[in-house]
């Protein structure tokens, strides 16, 4: 029950407020009803397995003491739960008669096989929680008014766009298409006057991804044609403006809101130069070849204002939004001319500073890093190495129309190549398994977000050699928040 404890308040301090389809109340019940349910003990335990394995959370010294087995690490103990989990889910029928522990189960054992880097296992799994949340009517605006459950309405309806977000990004990630629409309400801040602040930064997640629509997601996937500049120029100008300069939210929602926004800019930035809208002339600077530059600036302001714990609660997802947004400024700039003062910011000070975040990161270092430099060597081998500070020269002659040239434009994507980019090779990333000097220093920057009491949030790297993200193309997200309230 220590180990149960444990993970029931790690969830609540660090992961409600991106994912608030819980309520402690209603959690410590079915914790009660776990020997004669067994959709409450698949619930509680892959919960249990999500917070080891997503987060790798370090469990108390007294969580094995009535357990069956013999203490280990947290990752191994979330694997054996994962599998428990699936052990007893194949003894009853969950599919005719879901309710909504069926679907958070599902969900959770879909951020557990994502973590693990199992990505086809990770795409069942969240396809079975979109089509359980379908087989409930959970996208019908009708299905919440025949509720008497205020709390588990509320719930329910969170978890609806929390899939909804969570499809989206994975979809991008993974060029996988869509199944659930924006066909209810959102949640509303007035529904529960103690969350206020933790809701309406769940929202702006919501409004950040609402843009994504099969349209999009079909012209990323390549299933679709017929998208035009002033479109994606639109869709940039809307992101652009998607989030208020102060935020009302949790600093580690801050941070998920903020990378995600300008992650999101460069996968549109990405699809424009895919389908050979951009110009060095263009009218719109969103439609230039240089906007990766001002996206990596944007992030770089917004992350010199955040505290470590705020950023390392979201794991490998935040990283791998890093890694994406400076392997596209690393094209960018071994392509474009950019004329530079010695006095001023730049590029160069943008990759810099991207490349010690993600460095100081845990799990960055030895994952992301090696991949990174590698990523710089090629794209601008006149880089010296020792150090890893970005050169003064001039970038390399090769122009975009070199980099994306017809060929590449029109290159269909897949799982196994998510961006018009290519990733370095695994060989080259291997031999580049060295430090990174961290001695950038850079003025703290308001970050403008409602600032909450702090929670600590261990995170560990996860135990695999190199993100399958990063070896297709580029990257994923998976965030996690912090909360310090009750459900």
């Amino acid at each position: 029950m220590e180990m149960i404890t444990a993970c029931v308040d790690y969830f609540f301090a660090n992961m409600y407020p991106t994912q608030p389809i819980l309520h402690r109340q209603k959690v410590g019940e079915t914790i009660g009803q776990m020997e004669q349910s067994v959709e409450a003990y698949c619930l509680v335990v892959s919960l249990c397995a999500y917070m080891m394995i997503q987060p790798n959370m370090n469990l108390p010294p007294g969580a094995f003491h009535d357990l069956e087995i013999q203490p280990q690490p947290s990752l191994e103990l979330g694997q054996l739960l994962l599998q428990e989990t699936l052990r007893v889910r194949k003894g009853y029928d969950y599919v005719e008669a879901p309710t909504i522990w069926t679907v958070i189960t599902s969900f959770f054992l879909f951020g557990s096989y994502f973590c693990l880097d199992k990505h086809n296992t990770a795409w069942f799994h969240i396809r079975e929680a979109t089509t359980l949340a379908q087989i409930m009517g959970m996208h019908e605006e009708a299905h919440y008014a025949v509720s008497t459950d205020v709390i588990e309405e509320s719930r329910k309806r969170r978890l609806y766009w929390l899939l909804f977000v969570t499809e989206r990004a994975y979809a991008l990630q993974q060029h996988r298409p869509l199944t659930l629409q924006a066909t209810i309400n959102p949640p509303r801040l007035d529904e529960d006057p103690t969350e206020t602040v933790e809701l309406s930064g769940f929202i702006h997640l919501v409004n950040l991804f609402r843009p994504f629509d099969d349209t999009f997601v079909g012209l990323w996937n390549k299933a679709k044609t017929g998208c035009t500049t002033e479109w994606l120029a639109r869709l940039q100008q809307q992101l652009s403006e998607a989030l208020p300069i102060y935020l009302q939210s949790t600093e580690s929602q801050a941070v998920d809101l903020r990378c995600s926004q300008q992650w999101l800019r460069t996968m549109v930035w990405q699809l424009s130069i895919s389908h050979g809208y951009l110009s060095s002339a263009a009218n719109e600077n969103a439609m230039s070849f240089r906007y990766p530059i001002e996206i990596s600036r944007d992030l770089v302001t917004a992350t010199t204002g955040f505290s470590q714990q705020s950023m390392e609660v979201h794991g490998i997802g935040l990283i791998e939004k890093l890694f994406d947004v400076a392997c596209t400024l690393t094209d960018v700039m071994s392509c474009v001319p950019y004329e530079q003062h010695t006095f001023e910011y730049g590029p160069r000070d943008y990759l810099n500073q991207l490349m010690s975040l993600i460095s100081s990161l845990r799990g960055g270092q030895q994952r992301y890093m090696p991949l990174l430099l590698a990523k710089v060597n090629e794209a601008m081998p006149q880089m010296p190495t020792h150090g890893y500070s970005i050169p003064m020269g001039p970038p390399s002659r090769l122009g975009m129309d070199d980099l994306y040239d017809s060929g590449s434009q029109g290159h269909a994507h897949s799982s196994t190549a998510s961006t018009p980019f290519g990733s370095p090779p695994v060989s080259s990333a291997a031999a580049s398994m060295v430090g990174f000097a961290q001695d950038h220093s850079y003025p703290p920057v308001s970050s403008g977000y409602t600032e909450m009491p702090p929670a600590s949030a261990p995170m560990a790297m996860y135990q695999h050699d190199l993100p399958s993200a990063a070896l297709r193309g580029y990257p994923t997200s998976n965030p996690i928040q912090k909360y310090d309230g009750t459900g």
